[in-house]
């Protein structure tokens, strides 16, 4: 069983028991809590229905963005597989099962987070993966007297949100000092990705090659306060993730930002697609960050053949052009 069936059969009896009010209560404050601009100051799961409900609420949507990412930056290094793994603000552990998708094996795993209700549901669902039996679930709080211990990977997934601007500052210098590689997920929307660039200004200061989703570490060409840079993951949904989130869709799509970054020699992307693309008549419509810095846009029509062919299967947020093309 791959990590992600592997997580959704964790993932399937935990609601047990939980009125499905209660459920929806909770599901309704942490979305709240979660799209909300202010940082809280205390830990946003509380109790064991609390941390119930996000795992099934936000588990597998964390899982799929950090996993999109990770896959995007594993892209850029193919040669390189982490040996160790520290996620800061990890929770329920959503990164350390994206990671041990990406980069399958077993490695020493740190999960580190001040909710110990998360922790320990956390620890309990890391069980059903043989690779992530044996990782360390540790209860701190993530801010400015954080120390880490030296590691290759860390990870940082929908963390930054709950930080003031200083500690968020603090936060990713840490991961910066403690880490050759760093990984860092928002939410896709402005507020995080304006996020997502002062962590990416911070990690290239402090020596760090930006891998992905940029195909260069020059200032981003996005006018501030224009646009904004972020994905899509598609989420499968469960028969349990669909009660909770009241949807009837089988699947739903979750918007990220993301940046990756690291101390080896790297080759990014020649460019990537920022939009989704769109497809008309003879003809498809790609919208790339591009080397330069530049975004542009370029056309593929029918007359440019395979790379046609392979513009038609191009998604959101890959490569361009194709490897081989």
């Amino acid at each position: 069983m791959n990590a992600a069936d592997a997580l959704r059969s964790a993932l399937a009896g935990l609601l047990d028991g939980l009125p499905p009010r209660q459920a929806a209560q909770a599901v309704e404050r942490l979305i709240a809590t979660y799209r909300g601009a202010t940082p809280t100051h205390a830990p946003i799961l509380r109790d064991r229905a609390d941390v119930a409900a996000y795992a099934a609420y936000r588990m597998p949507a964390t899982f799929e963005a950090v996993h999109s990412a990770l896959t995007a930056f594993a892209e850029t290094l193919p040669d390189w597989t982490p040996a160790s793994h520290t996620d800061l603000g990890g929770g329920t552990g959503a990164a350390a099962w994206a990671v041990t998708a990406t980069w399958p094996g077993a490695r020493p795993v740190t999960v580190l987070d001040w909710a110990e209700p998360a922790l320990a549901l956390g620890r309990e669902l890391a069980t059903a993966h043989p690779d992530l039996g044996k990782a360390d679930w540790h209860r701190t709080r993530i801010g400015p007297a954080l120390t880490l211990d030296p590691t290759d990977l860390v990870t940082i997934s929908y963390v930054l949100n709950e930080l003031t601007a200083p500690d968020r500052a603090a936060l990713v210098d840490t991961a910066a000092g403690a880490a050759r590689a760093v990984v860092i997920v928002e939410p896709g929307t402005p507020d995080g990705y304006a996020r997502i660039i002062e962590a990416r200004d911070r990690l290239i200061t402090a020596g760090f090659h930006i891998a992905a989703p940029c195909p260069h570490s020059a200032a981003c060409p996005i006018v501030p306060g224009t646009d904004w840079c972020h994905f899509s993951a598609r989420v499968s949904r469960s028969s349990l993730h669909r009660q909770i989130k009241g949807g009837s869709l089988a699947y739903e799509d979750e918007k990220f930002s993301y940046v990756a970054a690291t101390r080896h020699p790297v080759t990014p992307a020649p460019s990537r697609v920022v939009r989704k693309p769109q497809i008309r008549k003879g003809q498809v419509l790609l919208d790339l960050c591009e080397k330069d810095p530049a975004l542009n846009r370029t056309t593929i029509t029918k007359r440019h053949g395979d790379l046609y062919r392979a513009a038609r299967d191009t998604t959101w947020g890959d490569p361009w052009p194709p490897a081989g093309n």
